[in-house]
């Protein structure tokens, strides 16, 4: 048990620290919350490149955490870390895709009279005018993410808790909750995170596989920031 919450942590706290240090530094009036960091100021190009790279740290527990499963569990090929396939994975993706971003609409309107009402209490990272090129940051930054997240919160965890006998449910919510965790910097916006995490998260129980549950993270991510650049 010790060995799973050190994983976590390991993966977790750098990212939720980060949030935190985002969200306070934006209450403070130090400025708004950047989505991609400015190492190489003046030089588009080069800075892209950096950011890129910089962004791999996010899975450089993924590796780790495959293979200490992997010594008293299931290998990396049971968990569904295979090439995905269009009928058993890609298609479903799409559709996990589309009902999250369903999700996301409804509770909006839900919480509309808060965000009218309470608007300092939402916050989105801002995006800039970009380059078009900048996607490039954006499919990188979806697919480390989907497969980091997909692969520590869901695969690893879920298939830990479930060696040591835990409901479920209760696996559930703690996954959810910590996948969650490190969306802080949204503000209250980190509710509308919610409704997706828990279909990636059932995905996985139901179907034991992370080819579907990744693909559609990444598919989600991808298109929003793919939006949000050429959109300015």
């Amino acid at each position: 048990m010790l060995e799973t919450w050190f994983v976590q942590a390991a993966f977790l706290v750098p990212g939720f620290l980060g949030a935190v240090d985002a969200l306070a530094a934006h209450l403070g009036g130090a400025g708004t919350i950047q989505r991609i960091p400015t190492i190489v100021a003046g030089h588009p190009l080069a800075n892209l490149v950096l950011a890129m790279l910089t962004y791999l740290q996010v899975g450089v527990m993924v590796p780790l955490a495959l293979l200490l499963l992997n010594r008293t569990g299931p290998a990396p090929a049971a968990l569904g870390l295979t090439m995905p396939r269009w009928r058993r994975d890609i298609w479903p993706a799409a559709g996990l895709t589309a009902a999250g971003y369903g999700l996301v609409l409804a509770l909006t309107i839900v919480l509309a009279p808060l965000i009218a009402t309470r608007k300092s209490l939402f916050f989105a990272p801002a995006i800039g005018h970009l380059p078009r090129y900048y996607i490039l940051y954006g499919v990188t930054a979806a697919a480390v993410t989907a497969i980091a997240e997909e692969t520590l919160v869901s695969g690893y965890l879920l298939t830990r808790l479930e060696q040591f006998g835990w409901d479920p449910r209760r696996a559930l919510a703690l996954s959810l909750l910590l996948r969650t965790s490190y969306h802080v910097y949204y503000g209250l916006g980190f509710l509308l995170t919610i409704p997706f995490g828990y279909l990636l998260t059932r995905s996985f129980q139901k179907h034991r596989s992370l080819a579907r549950p990744i693909v559609a993270h990444f598919l989600y991510d991808a298109v929003l920031f793919t939006t949000a650049v050429l959109a300015h």
